[in-house]
């Protein structure tokens, strides 16, 4: 664990979380369609944001100084190749296959990605966050997020 590093990290996401949250008050309050406001996504994802970093900004400090510091850990090129192709290929294909379709693959190569074992536990994960999110957000809230593809027939 790198202190400093962690620590500056942590500063950094914590502005740049207050940023959305403040930046989000400046954003009209309705949506076409939805009950919702656009508003809502950034002012939450700041405040997590916001509150994750201040939970790492806590652990750097906490965190014993290291003994060893001759050992680098590795750095993992392929995973990261792997999830950063995942997300660019997520965000291209939402409004052709829809929200539920592309989470769902998102998920399941993200935590196949992470642990290659437990195809079944991963499948049932990624569908019901796909899912539940998409419930939650477009039944409950009532607010928008493409659905499932017009080819699909559903």
């Amino acid at each position: 664990m790198n202190k400093t590093f962690d620590r500056s990290a942590g500063i950094v996401f914590l502005a740049i979380g207050a940023a959305f949250a403040l930046g989000s008050r400046s954003i009209s309050s309705s949506a076409y369609g939805s009950n919702v406001g656009p508003s809502i996504f950034p002012l939450i994802l700041g405040i997590i944001l916001m509150l994750l970093s201040a939970r790492l900004i806590y652990e750097a400090v906490k965190y014993p100084a290291a003994q060893d510091r001759s050992s680098k850990p590795k750095l993992d090129y392929k995973r990261f190749g792997i999830i950063l192709s995942a997300t660019i290929l997520y965000g291209l294909s939402m409004e052709h296959i829809g929200y539920v379709i592309s989470t769902f693959l998102f998920l399941l190569i993200g935590f196949q990605t992470m642990k290659r074992d437990r195809w079944i536990s991963a499948i049932i994960v990624s569908a019901l966050c796909s899912g539940g999110v998409y419930y939650l957000f477009v039944v409950v809230l009532q607010g928008t997020l493409p659905g499932f593809p017009a080819w699909l027939g559903l």
